[in-house]
């Protein structure tokens, strides 16, 4: 069974474990390898970043958008964040049910 991942700051991601999902959190001295490391082990078909994570590594980021999988989405964070993640959040619920459900 595919799992998904979210990556990012601890205050960001850590509430989202309790919804199942595997909340990494981000070691800003290591976090290009170890973000490259997570889309590389198998298991994930989507891993959420946040705005302020995928700032950080915007050349990884986009690499890995290119791929089939995982799917590597934009979410906002607690902090740092720029609309990017909300649009595209928007963007993928709009595509997933048919309609913009999540208003302004």
């Amino acid at each position: 069974m595919s799992r998904i991942a979210v990556y990012g700051d601890r205050e960001s991601v850590y509430g989202f474990a309790s919804l199942g999902l595997d909340a990494v959190y981000m070691d800003k001295d290591n976090a290009s390898d170890q973000f490259r490391k997570l889309c590389q082990s198998s298991g994930y078909a989507i891993i959420y970043i946040t705005e302020q994570a995928a700032a950080l590594l915007d050349r990884e980021v986009e690499r890995m958008k290119e791929l089939l999988t995982p799917a590597v989405i934009l979410i906002p964070g607690v902090s740092g964040n720029t609309g990017e993640g909300l649009s595209a959040l928007r963007s993928s619920v709009e595509r997933a049910v048919g309609t913009d459900i999540l208003g302004d």
